[in-house]
């Protein structure tokens, strides 16, 4: 009996250690709010909370802001280099400032 249920936990451990990141960057994050303030958030949330902003966006992000002050809507973010208004669309219901 101990060799059949080990291995069932070891299994179980595993599926779901597997499906939680699956889940974790969905972007559909159904019942789940997610928000950022894009005046305070750094690169690393901008690149992982906002649809379509990866490494070099978020970078351009930060770097906009330090040399301009900050967003005062979410509109102001099509004056950084590589964000359009597609972007921000995508993005409106998770852009706070």
């Amino acid at each position: 009996m101990k060799r059949f249920i080990m291995p069932m936990v070891l299994v179980s451990a595993l599926g779901f250690g597997l499906a939680t990141p699956a889940m974790a960057n969905s972007d559909s994050h159904e019942g789940i709010e997610i928000t950022i303030n894009i005046n305070d958030a750094n690169a690393e949330e901008l690149d992982k909370l906002l649809i379509g902003i990866g490494p070099d966006k978020a970078a351009n992000i930060i770097e906009y802001r330090d040399a301009n002050g900050p967003f005062d809507s979410p509109e102001d973010l099509i004056k950084v280099k590589g964000i359009g208004v597609s972007t921000v669309e995508k993005n409106r219901e998770r852009i706070k400032l």
